[in-house]
């Protein structure tokens, strides 16, 4: 294992004013996006709307320092014979994969989940580094609902996490953890910051268990945020101030840095909140954003899939990431969006 790599590699990754493009859509979930502007969910449309991203050169070079990328997209090519993840490269960025095979029933927990993956995981490390990846992400995913979490299956999904990260690192590969707890049910902030405390604890206990270099490694959590069906939503700074609290008490100074996911924000409320903690305080990692839909939706709906409306998309998707890179150094105010609208 190379230390100094990974660490290397990390910290560029949390790079103060950038952060993390999550085009990793799998062929099933790129199907939704597609569905919702009318586009056939094709290996050619996937490929020309990732390659439009990745050529988006105001945002990639100034905002955007690495990629979350697909089994499919790591081996295409873009229309003139480039490799994409050369395209990601030229433009100053780091490529990543992600490895899991989603997240399956788990055994005696219903309604429960637990993310696989294990199973061969070694020898696919070897092929996306030959491939260009430098860094993985692997997802777990846990609900709130009557019962659940039960302890089960955070214990299952952190033990999960852990030995991918290890095996990440024992490939010079850093890790994205991912341990995500969702929004979609009805409850309030309160229970979103007492599970997901839970779930940064152990999985942490977990990372020490399996040996796992902190100094290499990059978290992805959720924001502490009431759940979509809660009457009660909280003002930016309660997200700000519940989620950061959590953090302080779970995430050891070690950490390079922490890259939160949108989980299904609007794109400007990901936005928002990630400015308010970076404003908050002065914080032992380095805070920043790994988005997929909070930076896609705009250049979906601008592209369509027509080439004509190529120019359209990378504008809008510059402006969510420049957005977002002025959020990770708490410069952003609502008066830029209304700007560029």
């Amino acid at each position: 294992m190379n230390s100094a790599e990974l660490n290397r590699i990390a910290t560029a990754m949390v790079a103060r004013g950038k952060g993390i493009l999550a085009a990793d859509e799998s062929t099933g979930t790129i199907q939704k996006r597609f569905d919702g502007i009318g586009v056939a969910n094709t290996e050619d449309n996937r490929r020309d709307y990732r390659e439009l991203l990745f050529r988006s050169e105001a945002a990639m070079r100034q905002y955007i320092s690495g990629v979350i990328l697909f089994d499919e997209t790591i081996r295409q090519k873009a229309k003139d014979g480039t490799r994409l993840v050369e395209l990601i490269e030229r433009a100053g960025s780091i490529p990543g994969i992600k490895v899991d095979a989603g997240a399956k029933p788990l055994a005696l927990c219903p309604g429960e989940t637990v993310t696989e993956g294990l199973d061969g995981l070694g020898p696919r490390l070897v092929e996306y580094r030959k491939l260009g990846a430098r860094f993985a992400k692997w997802r777990a995913v846990i609900d709130i609902a009557a019962g659940i979490p039960s302890a089960t299956a955070v214990h299952a999904n952190a033990h999960a996490l852990a030995r991918y990260a290890a095996l990440c690192q024992e490939h010079d590969i850093v890790p994205i953890v991912e341990p995500e707890v969702l929004m979609d049910g009805g409850h309030d902030i309160g229970r979103c910051a007492e599970v997901t405390e839970f779930v940064l604890k152990q999985t942490f206990e977990e990372l020490y268990a399996q040996r796992v270099m902190l100094e290499g490694m990059v978290l992805k959590p959720n924001m502490v945020i009431a759940g979509k069906k809660c009457a009660q939503q909280g003002r930016t700074e309660d997200v700000a101030e519940r989620t950061l609290v959590v953090l302080k008490r779970c995430v050891p100074a070690a950490v390079p840095g922490i890259a939160f996911l949108s989980g299904g924000q609007t794109d400007q409320e990901a936005t928002a909140h990630l400015n308010a903690m970076v404003a908050a305080s002065t914080l032992p990692w380095a805070l920043t954003f790994s988005y997929g839909r909070a930076l896609q939706a705009a250049p979906q709906k601008a592209w369509a899939g027509k080439a004509d409306n190529t120019a359209r998309a990378q504008a809008a998707f510059a402006h969510r990431a420049r957005m977002n890179g002025l959020a990770s150094k708490g410069e952003w105010n609502a008066e830029l969006e209304k700007e560029a609208a």
